[in-house]
């Protein structure tokens, strides 16, 4: 039984497949960035490929089906990884989870491959160990790097991940690709800017990710690919790198244990991109302003609200030497938006204190000194 050339079944969706059978409804998950977000649709929650499939599982599945948007605009999978128990299983348990990370996952740059790895098998081990009935589909959406060669760096990546263990993936890229090649469409006419579908290019994604999941959902049992894992059921398979994000968290900034310099604040301070969720934080602008948090794990870090204002911070491990961060870059210019900082990891798990410093310095293109923390992260 041969099913669309996009999908690669692999272990298929045997979750939701019976669900399907039972006629019962099912909870899904979409994480991503901007595409799953739906930068670029006239109506994010009407006419984006997660919308039209979220409309789609609801016709198939029945009352009763919800859809969950944890999509967030310039999000890399180490973000997803830290925001997953909080923004995709938040609102209870769910039986689907679409993760959507190629296109945002090309900015880590020389790091690409262990970064992306840490994140990607991170989402899949913390899905196993908090949702272990839930099935995962990678999604791979089109960008000029995702449709330069038949399998781009990100999207080889992750499907190391995908074969490790067993999950099936649409690879979106791909049929724009294949179209683009035949001469059938022109990818900026589908997406201006070359990264974000418009209406028509979302409908093309959407039509793709229903038909795979109508095969996926409709093959016979034996019928799905093996995967590679030689695990039993429900087990998850050794890791594919050391460090994997399998435990990361995004905390709350109600967890500092002290806060010298710093007030907390619920308003955004300026233009807010990339952001949908309360935006309370702590925010200093004085030098020598300090705070402090406590976490369990191997690494630590903190998400930045970083705008035209932000500046240069200093952070601490465990009493260790402090070490400064510049995290102004080119799109602190145009807006305020979440940024994280990932600290280095240490080599055992225990408890870890971080203490953050304000100074006085700021890179050449920022207006102030200010330090807005959003969240503090444990991995």
């Amino acid at each position: 039984m041969t099913g669309p050339r996009e999908l690669l079944l692999r272990s298929g969706l045997p979750n939701v497949r019976d669900k399907a059978r039972r006629g019962e409804p099912i909870a899904a998950a979409f994480l991503g960035g901007s595409i799953t977000e739906g930068a670029g649709a006239s109506d994010a929650e009407a006419t984006s490929w997660r919308a039209r499939t979220a409309e789609y599982l609801a016709e198939r599945f029945g009352e009763g089906t919800r859809s969950v948007n944890a999509g967030v605009g310039g999000t890399t999978s180490a973000f997803g990884a830290h925001r997953l128990a909080l923004h995709a299983f938040g609102e209870g348990d769910i039986d689907l989870l679409f993760v959507e990370f190629a296109v945002n996952d090309w900015d880590y740059g020389a790091n690409v491959r262990d970064t992306a790895l840490r994140g990607m098998e991170g989402i899949v081990r913390q899905c196993g160990r908090l949702m272990p009935r839930a099935d995962i589909v990678f999604v791979y959406a089109a960008s000029d790097r995702n449709i330069s060669e038949e399998l781009p760096l990100t999207i080889a990546i992750h499907e190391e991940v995908a074969s490790r263990y067993g999950i099936p993936s649409i690879n979106l890229a791909s049929r724009i690709r294949m179209l683009v090649e035949a001469g059938a469409i022109r990818w900026d006419e589908l997406a201006p800017d070359r990264v974000h579908p418009n209406d028509e290019g979302y409908a093309l994604y959407a039509s793709t990710v229903r038909e795979c999941l109508n095969f996926a959902l409709s093959a016979d049992e034996g019928a799905d690919d093996a995967a590679e894992s030689e695990e039993p059921a429900g087990l998850l398979p050794e890791p594919l790198i050391d460090g994997h994000y399998g435990e990361a968290k995004l905390l709350d900034i109600g967890i500092a244990e002290s806060a010298d310099g710093f007030a907390a604040s619920d308003r955004k301070p300026g233009a807010l991109m990339n952001w949908r969720y309360p935006i309370r934080h702590l925010h200093a602008d004085r030098e020598g302003a300090s705070l402090t948090f406590r976490t369990t794990g191997k690494g630590a870090g903190v998400v930045l609200l970083c705008g035209p204002d932000t500046g240069i911070f200093e952070y601490s491990v465990n009493g260790g030497e402090f070490q400064e961060a510049n995290p102004f870059d080119d799109w602190c210019t145009v807006a305020y938006r979440p940024v994280i900082l990932l600290f280095p990891a240490e080599r055992e798990s225990g408890e870890l204190r971080v203490e953050l410093r304000n100074t006085a310095n700021k890179d050449g293109r920022s207006a102030g000194t200010g330090l807005r923390v959003l969240g503090f992260l444990s991995r």
